[in-house]
Formats: C-alpha cells, structure tokens, sequence
C-alpha cells in the first residue's frame, strides 16, 4: 500500500517536472502563421510545385518544437493549392521563424487564379493547417491555424502586359 502511493507520488512529480511542458494551468496559444513569399519551383504534367515560406509566431512564454507542418492556401475563397513539411523549427519564446513548405497545385487551379486576376486590384487568401510540435508531455502535439489577407497587385500586372 505504501509502495503504490510512493510510486503514484513519483509519477505526479515526473509529470509536474516534465522539461519543455507548458505546466499545469497554463495553455498554450496556437502559433500566428502568416504567408511570407510564394515561389513556383516548377511545372511537371498536370500539377506544379510550389515552394511557400510561411512566419511563425510563437505567442508563448515557452519555446516550441515545430516537427511539421500541413497546409492548405485558398486564393479568392477557392482551394488552390496543399502540402506538408518535415523540417523541424525550434522558435524561442515571442519569437518568429520561416518555415518553407512545398505545397502542390493543378496547372487548372493555376489558370483560374491568374483568370481571377484580370479585374481585381487585391486578391484574397487564406492558409490553413495545422502544426505538429513538440512540447512536452501534456501540451498538445498537433495544433490548427488558420490565416487570411489579400495580396495587392497594384502594378504588377501593368508591368507584366506587353507595351
């Protein structure tokens, strides 16, 4: 009887001392994401790559683990484009990072988002998604965001009309 509340007491201490936990009480506040820079890698058959660099904000007082990360961009309320990333992100406390992520487009989706264009000065996207983190032992492992704003294109398509 005295070894089991020794050894429930020993647990109960183990978890209160986990490192890298957010603690008892405390509540970790999913990451802020916002879209950073959209490269296109390439074109192959149908489909085409794309590279995203999405901000991270850690809005904690602990520092977080990012391991991967899964996301979807929606561009003028439509999906456009999906993709994951494995590379593994340490953000220190109220801190930022870029995380590239490759995401994957059909050249259709493509076409009618560049159509979407030729009459709007701002068009607008969200990304949503969700982060896969290691912190600890009773913080979760698997984190949802969701993100919107509106890309300008004031100029930029004068500058890509033939004169």
């Amino acid at each position: 009887m005295k070894n089991d509340k020794c050894l429930i007491a020993l647990i109960l201490a183990l978890l209160l001392c986990a490192p890298g936990c957010a603690g008892f009480g405390k509540r970790l506040n999913p990451p802020g994401v916002r879209l950073s820079n959209i490269e296109l890698q390439g074109i192959q058959g149908m489909e085409s790559v794309m590279r995203v660099d999405l901000r991270v904000f850690n809005e904690n007082d602990i520092p977080i683990v990012i391991k991967g990360m899964e996301c979807e961009i929606g561009i003028g309320g439509k999906h456009f484009a999906s993709g994951l990333s494995g590379k593994e992100v340490s953000i220190p406390p109220f801190e930022t990072a870029v995380v590239p992520v490759t995401v994957y487009s059909s050249v259709m989706d493509i076409f009618q988002g560049i159509l979407q264009l030729r009459n709007m000065e701002k068009l607008k996207y969200y990304i949503q998604g969700r982060v896969r983190i290691d912190a600890g032992l009773l913080a979760p492992s698997s984190i949802p965001f969701k993100s919107e704003g509106e890309l300008s294109f004031d100029g930029a398509l004068k500058r890509l009309q033939p004169t």
